[in-house]
């Protein structure tokens, strides 16, 4: 399977995706970002140790305390962050990690790899879901 293959079965597989580092703010890329993939149909789970609400959801401190299963985790942290947040992911049996545009820890992408999750880094998931559609719609 190639790197768009296994970015189109993730996105097909996921439903809901929980966004570490999402802002209240509408010109943040965090927000518009999971604006746009609420409006697609996943479910967003924000986590922010700062918010109560973004996007009509409740907002979790942290990936450990949200009650319930979540397919995908998607981060719009600092890179620095990303080991701690890999190590949630795996505690709460995260299916998938995306770090967004700018976002690359090589040796927290290995520990994901490693436990078993698959990682998409430095890449938009928005713009990818979008080419996902596109090509859907040209193949049916």
């Amino acid at each position: 399977m190639n790197e768009t293959e296994a970015i189109d079965e993730m996105l097909a597989q996921t439903k809901t995706i929980a966004v570490v580092g999402i802002s209240n703010k509408q010109e943040r890329p965090s927000y518009y970002v999971s604006l746009e993939m609420q409006q697609r149909g996943y479910r967003i789970v924000p986590v922010n140790p700062v918010l109560k609400e973004v996007l009509g959801e409740p907002v979790y401190p942290t990936l450990r305390e949200i009650p319930f299963p979540v397919d995908m985790v998607d981060v719009f942290r600092a890179p620095e962050f990303v080991p701690q947040i890999v190590e949630d992911a795996i505690a709460i049996g995260a299916k998938y990690l995306w770090l967004q545009e700018g976002v690359v820890h090589p040796e927290a992408t290995a520990r994901a790899e490693a436990a078993g999750i698959p990682v998409v880094a430095d890449r938009c998931i928005y713009k990818e879901h979008v080419r996902w559609q596109r090509s859907a719609a040209a193949r049916a």
